[in-house]
């Protein structure tokens, strides 16, 4: 994961959801293109940036 993700999901973490869903609609949207690109990579990288939002979130969670 790079670091630039996880800086961005530290800055955007007190926003809640908003960015995990928008990683979740564009993974969304890129699975269901069907064209002559091979996307897998791509949607694996969103894939894993949800993860970091996830546990992003999890820590907020915690502090409550």
């Amino acid at each position: 994961m790079s670091e630039a993700m996880k800086l961005i999901v530290d800055g955007y973490v007190k926003l809640r959801d908003d960015l995990k869903a928008h990683r979740c609609r564009l993974a969304t949207e890129l699975k269901s293109l069907n064209g002559p690109f091979d996307l897998t990579s791509s949607v694996k990288q969103i894939e894993r940036e949800i993860e970091v939002v996830e546990e992003g979130l999890a820590k907020l969670a915690g502090e409550r």
